[in-house]
């Protein structure tokens, strides 16, 4: 398996449905568009038999980071950072549910960022995730910022050390 970057005249963004209004809609109206200001980076996943359809899809971009949501450890560690690396939007199609590809995306875009923070520095990972959707995240080892839930962040420390694994 392999992520593209989002293709407009390939990708069928139409017919994705991952049962979320916002995540379809912004793969059918936003993504290009963000992608093309250079506002984020929409990366897809294919059905190998019919590359056109779109098994799910990730966007990547840089986020402002608040140290005050941290534990008081990292706000020491990290006291001049001021962003960090943010998975925006993780969503598979309804009809490849239940079959490994949120984890297959999730450690795709985790390499991703990680080889960014190799030119790039940022220390932390973010994701807003959606309802119900936070012990998917905590399982890869995200934890909850401390002041918001449904915001979770993973040290690129931890990251690099579970490389291995990924």
């Amino acid at each position: 398996m392999n992520t593209v970057a989002l293709d407009i005249k390939r990708h069928n963004r139409k017919d994705f449905d991952c049962g979320v209004d916002v995540l379809n809609n912004y793969l059918c109206m936003m993504a290009n568009q963000h992608s093309r200001k250079d506002n984020t980076r929409t990366f897809i996943l294919e059905d190998v038999k019919d590359p056109s359809h779109i098994i799910g899809y990730y966007t990547l971009t840089m986020a402002s980071l608040k140290l005050n949501s941290l534990p008081i450890y990292l706000q020491k560690k990290h006291t001049n950072v001021h962003s960090a690396g943010l998975i925006a939007r993780l969503a598979i199609d309804r009809r490849y549910s239940k079959q490994g590809y949120g984890e297959w995306l999730l450690i795709d875009a985790l390499r991703k960022l990680l080889i960014a923070s190799d030119s790039v520095a940022f220390p932390l990972v973010v994701v807003d995730s959606k309802d119900g959707v936070v012990e998917f995240y905590k399982k890869f080892g995200f934890q909850c910022f401390v002041d918001m839930e449904n915001k979770l962040y993973m040290t690129i420390a931890d990251i690099r050390k579970s490389s291995s694994k990924l």
